[in-house]
């Protein structure tokens, strides 16, 4: 078999190629920023910022591990989730590293450490692994995962949560 001429062979890897870098820091800038929006709308007293911010066709899943002798997997509606959020009392603030940002057209990933207050309290603490998809409106959270350990298992400097 021959080999190809290179500029043949640079012409049939360019479909191939990756989005420019600028394009790709610039969705993932974007992404961070929803995720922070997101996690902000957590805090916000206002209890029906959070809905701006999530595809309430999505699903969260909890990863529960607060009873180390029972853990278990729940599977939420965002929806009901978002419906159950109005009716929340207290302060809330949900603080994540983000770790790892991935980005495919419309699709993101984003993956980190966090802990959970509750009125100043550690609640809990964990990884999250959200799912975004790009709106019109931008990015929103569609879909999180997350484990949910307690605050005798989260680390109390350094990091935001357990797992790492």
């Amino acid at each position: 078999m021959k080999a190809l001429p290179a500029a043949a062979a640079a012409l049939i890897a360019a479909p191939l190629a990756a989005t420019p870098p600028s394009d790709a820091a610039d969705e993932t800038a974007q992404v961070t920023a929803a995720t922070e929006a997101f996690l902000e709308a957590i805090g916000n007293p206002d209890r029906t910022v959070l809905a701006a911010h999530m595809i309430p066709e999505g699903v969260i899943f909890v990863h529960n591990r607060m009873n180390p002798m029972a853990p278990r997997i729940d599977a939420v509606p965002v929806a009901r989730h978002l419906e159950q959020w109005l009716g929340r009392q207290g302060r809330f603030i949900e603080q994540m590293t983000i770790t790892k940002v991935l980005v495919d057209g419309d699709m993101a990933q984003v993956w980190g450490p966090y802990r959970f207050l509750r009125n100043s309290e550690l609640s809990h603490c964990g990884i999250n692994a959200l799912s975004l998809v790009k709106t019109e409106s931008g990015w929103k959270v569609a879909n999180a995962s997350f484990t949910m350990e307690p605050p005798t298992r989260c680390p109390q400097e350094g990091g935001a949560g357990a797992g790492q």
